[in-house]
């Protein structure tokens, strides 16, 4: 018999995944303070509860997806909340992205106080919730992570255990991070390429038929850095001389290259440390080292 789920947040994500547990023969008793949300739910045939306690009380497991750090010391420690209503043993899943200092705190207090918890947010969209293709991030003990395992199953297709309590949310986080930083790292690249007098359409083309626009952790990385290899494929030496006409190009078009002028000024530290040779992948312990990462980055288990 699956597991009654008490599901806390129905919101962006929320909504989707807990009408996905619904669709796969989860019963869900959900919870959100706007009661279109609930409603909602229950017209999945789901449970729609007014508050925490009718959706957690007689949960086997408790999962929660809330918007900030706030939010979610309310839900789970406040008065009232997962932590008052929940039975001893039951299995709290907390999915949000919030800080890993919180997820950490109100994991331990979970614990402390007879629960089981993990940290497991997820990643992709909406869309990919609703169909269960999600990606689920995991952090916790080995036996949680198995009693979790047809929940995150019904909810995604790769399903990850990233380790002790806390790595899930660390990675999530790291994984927005890049996600962020590429946004603007794309957007300065389309507005150079305009202003160079390129159509946006051949640009976008073109870069998704290269190693930049396909991603460096998808291409070179695998192959090089991180299976041991720095020997050039393409030299630091070089890149630093591509970042140089890049950025060069975006003065001369004023074009404001944030990112590509402190990537050039890194390349530039990594040339007068000695690795002009080295292939640019090698920029992953030129960092390292900078982060007093002694012995290097790459195959590092923590």
């Amino acid at each position: 018999m699956a597991p009654r789920i008490g599901f806390i947040g129905l919101g962006t994500m929320g909504g989707p995944m807990a009408a996905r547990l619904v669709e796969k023969g989860y019963a869900v008793h959900g919870f959100d303070i706007d009661r279109t949300k609930v409603d909602a739910l229950a017209g999945t045939g789901g449970t729609g509860c007014g508050s925490i306690r009718e959706a957690c009380e007689r949960a086997d497991v408790v999962a929660s997806i809330l918007p900030r750090d706030a939010h979610v010391r309310s839900a789970l420690l406040g008065d009232g909340g997962v932590l008052d209503c929940a039975r001893s043993g039951t299995l709290v899943i907390e999915m949000s992205t919030i800080s890993p200092q919180c997820s950490l705190d109100v994991g331990q207090q979970m614990i402390g106080a007879g629960l089981r918890f993990m940290d497991a947010p997820v990643g992709r969209t909406p869309a990919e919730a609703k169909t269960g293709e999600l990606l689920v991030m995991a952090g916790g003990s080995q036996s949680d992570f198995e009693s979790a395992r047809n929940v995150f199953d019904a909810l995604a297709t790769k399903v990850v255990h990233v380790g002790p309590l806390g790595s899930g949310i660390r990675m999530k986080v790291v994984n927005n991070y890049m996600s962020m930083v590429s946004m603007v790292l794309t957007a300065e690249t389309l507005v150079m390429a305009r202003k160079a007098g390129i159509d946006i359409s051949v640009a976008v083309e073109i870069l998704q038929n290269t190693a930049a626009g396909r991603g460096q952790i998808n291409v070179n990385f695998p192959k090089k850095v991180l299976a041991g290899d720095i020997s050039p494929d393409f030299p630091i030496a070089m890149g630093h001389k591509d970042l140089s006409l890049g950025v060069a190009l975006g003065r001369e078009l004023f074009v404001p290259l944030f990112l590509g002028s402190s990537a050039l000024e890194l390349f530039g530290t990594a040339c007068s440390a000695g690795r002009s040779n080295q292939d640019c992948t090698a920029m992953l312990e030129h960092l390292g080292s900078l982060a007093g990462m002694s012995g290097g980055v790459a195959n590092r288990g923590s």
